[in-house]
């Protein structure tokens, strides 16, 4: 039974799509247009409340039954249990994994998202907002987390050790993404060489390049930034 996944081409979506290529998981795509307000559809909600995506629907979950999940984090974990994979061999291993994990989650994604924003689509909204004070602060903030996994790579061939893990599924698609966030990599050739060598493996493109074509410029799309960049309740 395939997993329906619910998915956009961003970097949290590309966290499940290039786990489930990992895992070797039947799934099938349901194309969540964010910038068209899919999200915040009676349907999607019902599996994700918080109206964002990814998100799934596991047919053959716990005890058998069906299961919905959101939060790109709380998937992976789920999809690491179910398979058996990428997870590690000892509690060690998977503390190990979950706490990078959570670095991601709570720092990585958050703070590149807003990088992203202020640096990228906030000047480019009408009427343009060029904040350089928030520019300067979320440049900065992934300036030092990318030192901080630059130096942790250093002792390490992947994230969280010696093993490839869903923690590595989930900061590659956010830090492949350096340049719009403004940073270099000159001087962080450990973080460099992990992106280069995830960026080869065969399930890491393919699940990066789902659904690219529907990618929009979201410096452009009028219609889109009132979507996503608008106040709603």
């Amino acid at each position: 039974m395939s997993i329906a996944l619910h998915y956009w081409p961003t970097p949290n979506g590309w966290k499940i799509s290039i786990a489930l290529e990992e895992m070797g998981l039947p799934y099938d795509v349901h194309f969540v247009n964010i910038g068209a307000g899919d999200q915040f559809k009676p349907d999607f909600l019902k599996i994700a409340p918080n109206n964002r995506m990814p998100a799934i629907v596991d047919p053959d979950g716990p005890d058998g039954k069906p299961i919905s999940i959101f939060e790109s984090g709380a998937i992976l974990q789920y999809l690491a249990r179910k398979t058996g994979q990428f997870y590690g061999d000892s509690e060690r291993d998977r503390v190990a994994v979950d706490q990078w994990l959570m670095w991601q989650m709570g720092g990585v994604g958050p703070m590149a998202g807003q990088a992203h924003h202020f640096l990228k689509y906030a000047p480019a909204l009408e009427p343009p907002q060029d904040l350089p004070y928030a520019k300067d602060r979320y440049r900065n903030e992934v300036t030092r987390l990318y030192g901080v996994l630059d130096r942790q790579l250093a002792d390490n061939k992947y994230v969280a050790g010696d093993f490839y893990s869903i923690a590595d599924m989930a900061i590659w698609p956010w830090a492949t993404l350096w340049e719009g966030q403004d940073q270099s990599i000159d001087d962080k050739p450990h973080l460099a060489r992990w992106l280069d060598e995830l960026g080869a493996r065969p399930a890491v493109h393919k699940g990066r390049t789902l659904g690219e074509e529907h990618r929009a410029n979201l410096q452009k799309d009028r219609d889109a930034q009132k979507i996503l960049f608008g106040k709603r309740d």
